[in-house]
């Protein structure tokens, strides 16, 4: 049995929580917070299970004070800059917790902010603890999982993912994340300021050089609006002909000026299929798709609650998805 400490339950943390305590094998003992309407509430008031005794807390400390068992990993499901998450990492870290999370910047630090993964990487190693990045994309779909396909092959000359969803099925907050029903105005202005972006592609695209052993010259992302082609009346709120219907980001690797790597994220109200596609040309050749693509809110869940098993089981540092034993499936059932 695995303790657990969450800290973060936001919509997403909510889903996680919901998923660790459904989980055999894992034992929540503790859950962080700072959002006062949730403090002190047990856990069963916030998703369906039955009473616990586990109840919110506002500090780590007071969680782990407050445990009826040692807990062993923190689970963080708080924020997507590597920057603000150092600080919880460190915390959990001297507590001699090892730590999973979802932070989209965690996933392959190491050429996008250096010198915040050392920082990472010494304090676990000092603490004898592990620290992985996960999820769905970053942390599997659109880098490890390709990577792993390439165990088949003898040669690899180019990688291309692409994930293409049609959003009006998704969350009102995703549509709004990505641009959808927003003037050309206001998508140029949230382009500008960072807070329409898909985070993690730059991350993705070092993780599978990494993987390929291959240098890049340059990293590259570009971002566009996806344009309706008529009015739209399925998403949200309707989005006239003409205006933004969701974003195109892409990410590339080049290579002595050669495009090795590229990934495309699309995702629009709109768009006619949902799929996730890998293509790889080498020897021998490979595409493979996922026809009406992963669901991300599920497939982040689940795969941060299974790579708590892998954290425990490696070694001490900031790892990626790479250097932890694969995050399968488990349950004690």
């Amino acid at each position: 049995m695995i303790n657990v400490i969450q800290i973060g339950i936001g919509a997403l943390g909510q889903q996680v929580l919901q998923y660790l305590s459904e989980r055999g094998g894992v034992n929540v003992v503790g859950v962080v917070d700072l959002n006062p309407e949730l403090i002190g509430k047990d856990i069963s008031d916030i998703i369906n299970t039955d009473s616990t005794g586990v109840l919110v807390y506002k500090s780590l400390d007071e969680a782990i004070s407050k445990a009826k068992h040692e807990p062993e990993v923190a689970v963080l499901t708080t924020v997507s800059s590597i920057e603000k998450l150092v600080g919880q990492v460190e915390e959990a870290a001297n507590a001699g917790l090892h730590t999973v999370s979802t932070c989209e910047e965690l996933t392959f630090p190491w050429k996008q902010h250096p010198e915040t993964a050392d920082k990472i990487d010494s304090v676990c190693k000092e603490n004898g603890v592990t620290c992985l990045g996960t999820g769905v994309n970053p942390g599997f779909l659109m880098d490890y999982l390709p990577s792993a396909f390439t165990s088949v092959c003898q040669r690899v000359d180019s990688i291309t993912v692409e994930r293409v969803q049609d959003a009006s099925v998704r969350r009102i907050p995703f549509q709004q994340k990505i641009g959808a029903a927003l003037t050309h105005e206001e998508f140029q202005a949230k382009k500008d300021d960072g807070s329409l972006r898909h985070v993690g592609l730059p991350e993705s695209v070092d993780l599978i050089a990494h993987a390929m052993g291959w240098v890049l010259d340059e990293n590259r992302e570009t971002l566009e609006p996806v344009i309706a082609k008529d009015k739209i009346t399925n998403g949200y709120k309707p989005i006239e002909k003409g205006n933004p219907a969701g974003v195109e980001q892409v990410g590339s690797g080049f290579v002595n000026g050669e495009e090795k790597i590229k990934l495309v994220f699309r995702a629009a109200v709109g768009e006619e299929k949902s799929y996730d596609r890998i293509t790889i040309k080498g020897l021998p050749n490979i595409t493979t798709e996922i026809d009406g693509g992963l669901n991300g809110d599920v497939a982040t869940c689940a795969i941060t609650v299974n790579a708590v098993r892998s954290a425990t089981a490696s070694t001490p540092g900031l790892k990626t998805m790479l250097d932890v034993p694969v995050p399968a499936y488990f349950s004690d059932i």
